[in-house]
């Protein structure tokens, strides 16, 4: 029942030649200055961070080929570095902090071999963020100066100000690089990176009206930060008749980044059939479930906002008591007012995407995906003994834990009776699972080249049941584009619920009578935001 153990780094490196030779370049301090064993470590954990940041030239960080050759180069000493460590004598949890940073060394080579989003993807280029993302860092490739607008609080102090017209300056000498360094020929990504900056446009209107009565410095900012983006749309769209290429990485690639950089001990095959398997299990189980509920009234949809509100906080309050009560996991009071304040609201009919579909017919099928906001919490309430896992997020490395199991989450609350008084919305939860498992399949297809972006949004339409995934809505496109971006995050949400799934089982085998669902998901939140594989490696000894 395990998923297959990891290969061989060299299996996979094929003409990619991703272990390139280690050369001493670039050292931080010499070799007698450095500390050994685990000091060591988080020595040169700290020395990488500091060098993966790119230098900052004419007030925008540089992604030009030069400087990213450079970091190649510099990556290699930071790799020989780790090599030369010998974790096999630590604790089992240095151990998993020496296998993590090793991860977050092939995520940076991964991205400057083969990702390379400054030379493909214009959307990363993308400087302004109106909202906080609900998982740890940014899903997808992101600048090194994205600017968080939604760290803001409007109206603005002076030292606020000061600040947002420092970060927006960043604008224009960063589009006038992406300009340079924007030669990949991938289709898609070029068209949707396109869509992205046209965003950007919108935003930093928006931005203007609310910074209308702030100081020249500021207002100019936003003003030359609007002109640049929207000069530089209209560059790449004069660009795009020439960009006929394909935009997925392949399959070895795909390969090679799922086991070393994400832990996730599959293949791209692997995943194939993984979530074709859930996509069957999910139509089947929705079958049985309204077969079951045969001659149940429907759900009943919400009409107004006041509805929806009411609704939706009954909704909170009896499932964080269903938390505390059965009980499924500590629930520590700071955890409710989290998920309140991120509870949406109402939608028109016409308007409503999947998920305020699903919201405005029973909020928890939602809410409980909603997981991520008490990672949030749990990261700054109760950081992690460990300094390396306390700043490991870069590469989406994290996601087969923040999205396994915010998806996990969503059939596991089900099946330890949640809805036992509505079954009805049981139904909704098995459209959740068949939602995510056809779009997770889309993606590899087009990270293959299998599919073409148009033909992955079809197949994730085709289905999504009850017609719940629209087409003419942005949420289509926005998902099929992050994860055309990501490789490998399209699927896991799957891949690491099935993860979860089958950790759930080991502990519970081992442990017998003394397991309990609360210990499990205590066990596994105090492990920290780290790859299922990791969590598994220090939760049963099992490599």
């Amino acid at each position: 029942m395990r998923p297959k153990p990891l290969v061989l780094l060299m299996v996979l490196l094929g003409g990619l030649n991703l272990a390139a030779d280690h050369r001493n370049v670039g050292a931080a301090t010499t070799d007698r200055q450095r500390p050994t064993g685990y000091a060591a470590l988080t020595t040169l954990f700290d020395e990488w961070l500091a060098f993966e940041r790119p230098a900052v030239v004419d007030g925008a960080p540089d992604y030009s080929a030069p400087a990213m050759a450079q970091k190649l180069d510099g990556l290699r000493t930071f790799q020989s570095r780790l090599a030369a460590l010998a974790p096999e004598s630590w604790p089992p949890e240095q151990q998993i902090d020496h296998a993590l940073v090793r991860a977050q060394l092939h995520g940076h080579e991964f991205h400057l071999r083969v990702l390379q989003p400054w030379v493909r993807d214009p959307a990363f280029y993308k400087t302004l963020w109106t909202s906080q993302s609900d998982t740890p860092e940014h899903e997808g490739p992101t600048h090194h100066a994205a600017l968080e607008l939604w760290t803001y609080t409007f109206p603005l102090s002076p030292t606020e100000e000061t600040r947002l017209t420092a970060e927006l300056r960043t604008i224009p000498p960063l589009l006038n690089q992406a300009r340079r360094n924007l030669t990949g020929n991938a289709r898609d990504l070029w068209l949707t990176g396109t869509g992205t900056m046209q965003t950007q446009v919108a935003d930093l209107a928006r931005l203007a009206e609310r910074t209308a009565t702030a100081g020249p410095a500021l207002r100019a900012a936003v003003a030359d930060g609007a002109s640049a983006t929207a000069g530089f749309v209209q560059w790449l769209e004069s660009q795009a008749p020439s960009k006929t290429g394909p935009s997925g990485i392949g399959k070895e690639p795909y390969t090679w980044n799922l086991r070393n950089v994400h832990l996730v001990p599959m293949s791209w095959e692997d995943e194939v059939v993984l979530l074709t398997r859930e996509l069957n299990r999910a139509h089947a189980s929705l079958k049985l479930e309204e077969h079951r509920n045969t001659g149940l009234p429907p759900l009943t949809m919400v009409r107004s906002q006041a509805e929806f509100a009411a609704r939706a906080d009954a909704s909170v309050t009896k499932y964080m008591a269903f938390l505390k009560h059965a009980p499924v996991l500590t629930v520590q009071e700071y955890l409710e007012p989290a998920l309140r304040r991120h509870l949406g609201g109402f939608v028109p009919e016409a308007n409503r995407n999947f998920f305020a579909i699903a919201t405005h017919y029973e909020p928890v099928t939602l809410y409980t995906h909603f997981y991520h906001w008490f990672d949030h919490e749990w990261l700054k309430a109760r950081p992690h003994p460990s300094p390396i896992r306390r700043k490991a997020w870069l590469y989406n490395v994290w996601d087969s834990r923040s999205e396994g199991m915010a998806t996990a989450f969503e059939e596991i609350v089900m099946h330890a009776g949640y809805y036992d008084d509505n079954p009805r919305a049981r139904e909704i939860v098995w459209i959740m699972l068949a939602q995510r498992a056809a779009r997770g399949l889309a993606s590899l297809y087009a990270q293959a080249n299998e599919f073409d972006i148009a033909q992955a949004k079809a197949f994730q339409v085709q289905w999504t049941p009850r017609g719940w995934m629209r087409p003419d809505l942005d949420l289509l496109g926005f998902e099929q584009q992050l994860y055309l971006r990501q490789p490998g995050y399209g699927t896991s949400y799957v891949t690491g619920k099935a993860l979860i799934d089958d950790l759930l089982r080991t502990r519970a085998h081992q442990l017998g009578d003394r397991f309990s669902l609360k210990g499990f998901f205590d066990d596994v939140n105090g492990a920290g935001m780290i790859p299922v594989s990791l969590i598994r490696r220090q939760l049963t000894g099992e490599r």
